[in-house]
């Protein structure tokens, strides 16, 4: 293995952030969970240089929008990810529920974009590519993703910060088990609830589903979704997957029948844990000269 170590995401002022009496939680019972997000960071972990691919991949454990799976869905999937060359960054990002932000909804979207262009801006001393910087999320997480993925910007170059100046479109999604409608009766309730609040806008729920926010500059996207998952139905890929087609979008979508909700890396569930290997193959493919 290579180096890893954490970046703050806004070393100075934080947008979208007041202060409050609010603090930061970690629960390390059986897994670490973090809630309450102040300090929003990175944490980069970077293969061998032997082995590197010049890819990378930024992350966002899943939590339903309230806590992040941080281990689980995110540290575990890095140290994976670098076993076969790529490099990872793992974005601790600020949840909706807390108090702490000014708008709710607007806190990881800025986090996310904020994560892509620090990661571009590293690309030389990190040794990858800043066109092979792709991202990945995890259930609510995988909303938080393809909401980069379809709402990212080109930077703003009259920003005196030169990272904001910086693409936060990224080369590639992988989306796990993703929350991805807002609109549909087989949404998942609980992450829209967390981002929108129990009466959102109607403008905002259709700005937060994503199949509907798809354009031909939308990625090349990789899913996995279990059939019988019960938390975040597979329609919701499914759903994405027609949107990309539609779009002449470069997509694949596999659909195991079982393996539930929240498997991470699949372990402990038979043929399900090989859905790895179909990731890696991926992003071999879309790597290819």
């Amino acid at each position: 293995m290579g180096q890893s170590y954490t970046l703050p995401l806004w070393p100075d002022n934080i947008p979208n952030y007041q202060k409050t009496d609010e603090v930061e939680t970690r629960d390390t019972t059986n897994a670490i969970r973090i809630g309450y997000v102040q300090q929003p960071d990175i944490s980069v972990f970077l293969p061998s240089k032997g082995i590197a691919t010049g890819q990378a991949v930024v992350i966002f454990p899943g939590g339903g929008y309230r806590i992040l799976a941080y281990d689980k869905e995110g540290t575990d999937i890095a140290k994976w990810l670098n076993s076969k060359g790529i490099a990872a960054v793992v974005v601790k990002y600020r949840l909706p529920i807390s108090k702490s932000n000014i708008i709710p909804h607007k806190s990881p979207l800025l986090d996310a974009k904020r994560a892509l262009r620090l990661t571009r801006d590293h690309a030389e001393k990190w040794h990858i590519d800043k066109n092979k910087i792709g991202i990945m999320g995890f259930s609510a997480g995988g909303h938080l993703a393809s909401t980069l993925g379809t709402h990212f910007d080109a930077g703003d170059a009259n920003a005196s910060d030169p990272i904001e100046r910086l693409s936060s479109r990224p080369d590639f999604m992988i989306l796990i088990y993703p929350v991805m409608t807002f609109s549909h009766s087989f949404m998942h309730k609980g992450s829209r609830d967390a981002l929108l609040g129990e009466n959102p806008d109607p403008a905002l729920i259709e700005h937060y589903s994503n199949e509907l926010q798809v354009k031909a500059d939308t990625p090349p996207t990789f899913m996995i979704h279990a059939g019988d998952d019960r938390s975040v139905p597979v329609e919701n890929s499914l759903l994405f997957y027609r949107a990309l087609k539609d779009k002449g979008v470069s997509a694949e979508l596999h659909i195991y029948p079982e393996g539930g909700h929240g498997f991470a890396l699949a372990l402990d569930k038979g043929y399900l844990s090989t859905w790895t290997d179909r990731c890696v193959d991926w992003l071999r493919w879309i790597n290819k000269p």
